[in-house]
């Protein structure tokens, strides 16, 4: 937490509402008090008397954990429009693959700032990050300059039907410069960067490349981040070229368990429900993507039921068109209604997905996710008085449905303030959108890509 200003014993959030994911599922207006360590001292009962401290006031407000999206692609964030009406492989190999190999240095920090601020604007304070294959320097450089916190590595490709000579790699380089990486980004500002390995999927990758993933995070404890049996046609192929089906193949390979993250998930089969429950692996639910790729509705009842850890994420603007976690929470919630009937998952557990739930995929249980007494202070205070808001009944609903990114007023990440009086105060907006408007033409250029 940045001292400047603050007095010795830090500074404590009065007067608002808080629902706080802790063991007790606190839901009743408290004070925070947060240390200069960066971390939460005390939640205490309105008006405690903290000696020493800053009062903050968020009368009015509601102050929840800050919200994490476990599966992202920041390099995406300059593609949003460009990849229209195609299912997912069309969408790689005619678009996005071509527009990620187009990218320099420049235009994937452009494409980070600009995700980032709608990010942090929106109440999201933790990431975890798919990058291209090249330039991801730029995507930590981007994270530790904003303030979220970060969890990311490059994406690894050393094989694929499609994927253009701009990103296919060699197995050696790919290994090589995911370790670099690692050597150099692990740890960095304070913590609060962290590395993960990112292999894009079992048909973009050797499995001499799955393995050495598999066995380096065994050896680290670093996180594993790739995608599994997002459409049928992709699952398909997976079983044609090893003889088992998505999900199998990975853990075959030694991708499996508590460090290992797979976003979609929407097509497991019936025993791969129960490998996932078993290894503790964790999976990512896009609702937004899986719609806008016509990939289907990943079974997250039945997930929830058979014991697995379920995470919430946007994935990225070229496909979801929008990196918010509110819309993403709210979709959960209808979808399924949909697939089970309305109550059959509840609010509170979407709400989860979005906080405890991604926690856990980062591998920061304990640290994020929840507002209570040495967790990390990464806390967002929304507007709850809008008339879109007005009525009773559960928070939780009233958070997943009816709070937007719009009612995002205060952010803070580690105790620092990234979001005041709702304005990011790390980026600058108008910067952020002139720079990204001219990259985005320079790399749809490149890669002959029409920008409408």
């Amino acid at each position: 937490m940045e001292s400047a200003g603050l007095k010795p014993e830090g500074v404590v959030l009065r007067g608002g509402f808080v629902v706080a994911m802790d063991a007790f599922r606190t839901a009743a207006p408290r004070d925070i008090h947060l240390g200069t360590d960066g971390r939460i001292t005390a939640v205490l009962p309105p008006r405690t008397p903290v000696p020493g401290a800053s009062d903050v006031d968020v009368v009015g407000l509601t102050v929840v954990p800050g919200l994490v999206q476990a599966h992202l692609h920041l390099c995406q964030t300059l593609f949003r429009g460009l990849g229209e009406a195609r299912p997912l492989l069309r969408w790689l190999r005619e678009r996005i693959w071509p527009l990620e190999g187009a990218h320099d240095r420049e235009s994937m920090r452009a494409s980070a700032d600009l995700g980032i601020h709608e990010l942090l604007r929106g109440g999201t304070t933790s990431v975890l990050d798919m990058g291209s294959v090249h330039h991801a320097d730029a995507l930590f450089e981007s994270a530790r300059d904003a303030g979220i916190r970060y969890v990311g590595g490059k994406a690894m490709m050393d094989a694929g039907d499609g994927v253009p000579e701009t990103l296919l790699e060699t197995t050696n380089d790919s290994i090589r410069e995911s370790d670099r990486l690692r050597d150099r980004w692990e740890g960095a500002a304070s913590g609060r960067l962290r590395h993960a390995w990112c292999p894009r999927f079992v048909l973009s990758c050797t499995t001499e490349a799955l393995r050495a993933v598999a066995d380096r995070s065994r050896a680290t404890g670093g996180v594993i981040h790739t995608h599994a049996s997002e459409q049928p046609d992709e699952a398909a192929i997976v079983r044609a070229a090893h003889g088992a089906p998505n999900i199998a193949t990975l853990a075959r390979l030694g991708i499996t368990g508590a460090r290992a993250v797979l976003a979609h998930g929407v097509w497991p089969e019936d025993d791969e429900v129960a490998l996932l429950a078993r290894d503790g692996t964790h999976i990512v639910h896009c609702p937004s993507s899986n719609l806008k790729l016509g990939s289907g509705v990943a079974p997250v009842r039945r997930y929830l039921d058979t014991g697995v850890s379920v995470a919430l994420g946007a994935d990225g603007a070229a496909c979801s068109n929008a990196l918010d976690a509110w819309g993403e929470m709210r979709l959960a919630h209808l979808l399924a209604s949909l697939v089970g009937g309305p109550g059959s998952v509840s609010a509170e557990e979407v709400f989860a997905l979005a906080t405890l739930g991604g926690a856990r995929a980062l591998g920061l249980e304990g640290h994020v996710g929840a507002i209570a007494p040495g967790m990390q202070a990464d806390l967002v205070a929304v507007a709850s008085d809008g008339a879109h808001q007005s009525g009773g009944g559960d928070p939780y609903v009233r958070l997943v449905h009816a709070t937007t990114a719009r009612d995002v007023r205060s952010v803070w990440v580690g105790g620092r303030q990234v979001v005041a009086d709702g304005m990011v105060v790390t980026l600058d907006e108008d910067t952020v959108t002139h720079e990204a408007d001219a990259a985005r033409a320079r790399v749809a250029a490149r890669a002959g890509v029409p920008l409408a």
